[in-house]
């Protein structure tokens, strides 16, 4: 069918729609929801028989809905109405949701119910959880309601709140007030459930130092204890650790509330945001073997399990700044050093990476330097993988990938993926050219023409696309905690396989062969002279680009590479 998605922005449910549709062999295009003309002008030009909004704040107009057939995604179970869905359900400690996919009416989220498909309710941030169960039950609610609508004989359920099955309600916007801590009374539980459920926006206000600040994300601490609730205990890799009545919460991200007529402001580390404020508050380390026998917030953890050490690394929108490159890589040193066979790189859920720190970048005195400092330093932690040649690495994407940090995954010997993360392997979107040894590691795997192909058109890709074009090896259904079982189960079968002996041979071979061709260093100095252009020269448009990104700048038009009705993927 052709299909067209009206989205407010192509974020990971866009993607994730986008590609699965398209895998299935439907043609899809996308819409930036940017206007009602410009909607109109979207259905003209591809005339869709089905339309589809993933992710939507903006009414479609009357002459589309009522001429087409709109099917709006909710993330909400049936009967649950409003703008903060998920919120109200991790506020409460609902241990249940669930996705509807709905036609749209003239009231909002009251139209006829095409397909609803609950999932049960992690205990994370509203981001994760979004990104990870919101968005498989939202795809197998998509898929099943376009296969209904194609079959042509399915009836869609009205809503009605008498019916057994129908347990959402509509539920108000959830406001500053409803979402503020009271720390001399919550306790450590509530604090997590309001920081959660506001953790990438809007963040949850409150005060510190005299100044009042948006707080963003939130993670439990086993051990540090204060005094006076709400204090700031500790420092940790950027984060800040705040007492609570009954315990203590760390808190990764800040963002300055904007004073009137002032500056915008944007998320960055929290210890950043009040530097000079925290004189007396210390830094508490913790080593990633330590972390990952404990229940405290760090971004780094590392185990073993027999043969295989897993070294685990978790970023708050999966941005990796210079520091958090550099404490990466000194871990990586570490565990590659242990007398183990294999190691697995990457989170146990949500995101691998997505490359350098853009909004660390733009709160720098020195954009461009920071931009150098921290590409290099990416750069390091990918030098080291693709020289480690006495043990098997295997980059295990739990989640999506993008830009620099997919191609640091592709370092790897090995690249494994769930089923349902969204690739992004190109650099094009924010104005670079790109660095992580891409120009040696992407076409080794997928070959030239591929290779320019996926950077040139940057366009997401799926996990099974991935698979069979050989960005990735191998692929694994099911949620995270599947995968995570399966990583583990292939991550030991490689260990005690016989061949390990002779495929380490053959690594240092190669490893020796490709680096008398090319070395490494070539590779590497070709690409930073491109991004020492991009970084430094007058006219670039990645400054703009990185500025219009860390604000949230809206687009004035949908990007013309996502216009057209894309077919299958080769």
């Amino acid at each position: 069918m052709r299909i067209l998605l009206i989205a407010s922005a192509f974020n990971s449910l866009t993607q994730r729609v986008h590609t699965e549709l398209r895998e299935r062999g439907h043609r899809v295009a996308v819409q930036l929801a940017l206007g009602d003309e410009a909607m109109r002008a979207a259905v003209a030009r591809t005339d869709p028989e089905l339309i589809l909004c993933p992710m939507l704040t903006k009414a479609v107009p009357e002459d589309i809905w009522s001429t087409r057939t709109v099917l709006i995604v909710h993330p909400g179970p049936k009967g649950d109405r409003g703008p903060s869905s998920l919120d109200w359900a991790i506020t409460e400690g609902s241990d249940r949701w669930g996705v509807t996919v709905l036609q749209a009416v003239e009231e909002m989220d009251a139209g006829d119910i095409w397909a609803s498909v609950e999932f049960p309710v992690t205990d994370c941030g509203k981001s994760e959880l979004y990104r990870g169960e919101v968005a498989d039950a939202a795809v197998e609610a998509v898929l099943l309601a376009v296969q209904r609508f194609e079959g042509g004989l399915y009836t869609p359920e009205p809503l009605d709140y008498d019916r057994p099955d129908v347990h959402g309600r509509l539920r108000p916007l959830l406001r500053q007030d409803a979402r503020r801590i009271d720390w001399a009374a919550d306790g450590t539980a509530t604090v997590l459930r309001k920081l959660r459920a506001a953790d990438s926006q809007p963040g949850v206000l409150d005060e510190l130092f005299g100044r009042e600040y948006f707080l963003h994300g939130g993670h439990p601490e086993d051990e540090l204890r204060g005094p006076v609730p709400g204090a700031v205990l500790a420092t940790r890799d950027g984060a800040i650790c705040r007492a609570t009545v009954d315990g203590a919460v760390w808190i990764p991200q800040l963002r300055p509330r904007r004073t009137p007529g002032g500056p915008a402001t944007f998320k960055q580390p929290a210890a950043t945001v009040l530097a000079g404020r925290l004189h007396r508050v210390r830094e508490i380390p913790v080593t990633p073997a330590s972390a990952a026998r404990r229940d405290t917030w760090s971004e780094l953890r590392y185990r073993e399990e027999g043969d295989v050490g897993y070294l685990e690394f978790a970023y708050a929108g999966g941005a990796m700044s210079t520091g958090q490159c550099r404490r990466l890589l000194a871990a990586y040193r570490e565990a590659a050093d242990r007398p183990t066979s294999v190691l697995v790189l990457g989170a146990a859920r949500d995101f691998y990476s997505n490359g350098i720190h853009l909004n660390v970048i733009e709160g720098a005195a020195f954009p461009a330097l920071e931009s150098w400092e921290n590409i290099n330093a990416m750069d390091d932690l990918v030098h080291a993988i693709l020289t480690t040649t006495d043990k098997l690495t295997v980059a295990a994407l739990a989640g999506n990938a993008a830009a620099g940090g997919l191609m640091a995954a592709l370092a790897a010997d090995e690249v494994w993926c769930r089923e349902s993360a969204v690739l992004n392997p190109h650099y094009r979107l924010m104005g670079l050219y790109g660095s992580e040894y891409w120009t040696y590691t992407l076409p080794r795997r997928v070959g030239a023409e591929q290779a320019a192909r996926l950077t040139t058109e940057a366009l997401p890709v799926g996990a099974e696309h991935a698979r069979r074009i050989g960005l990735v090896d191998r692929t694994c259904g099911g949620d995270a905690a599947a995968f995570r079982r399966w990583v583990a189960r292939e991550a030991a079968a490689l260990g005690a396989s016989p061949e390990l002996t002779g495929r380490l041979v053959d690594k240092k071979r190669r490893r020796s062969v490709d680096e008398e061709a090319k070395p490494l260093a070539e590779y590497r100095a070709e690409e930073l002279r491109w991004m020492h252009a991009n970084f430094y020269r007058a006219g670039e448009p990645y400054h703009a680009l990185r500025r219009d990104f860390v604000h949230k700048v809206c687009p004035v038009a949908t990007p013309a590479h996502l216009t057209g009705l894309l077919g299958r993927p080769e």
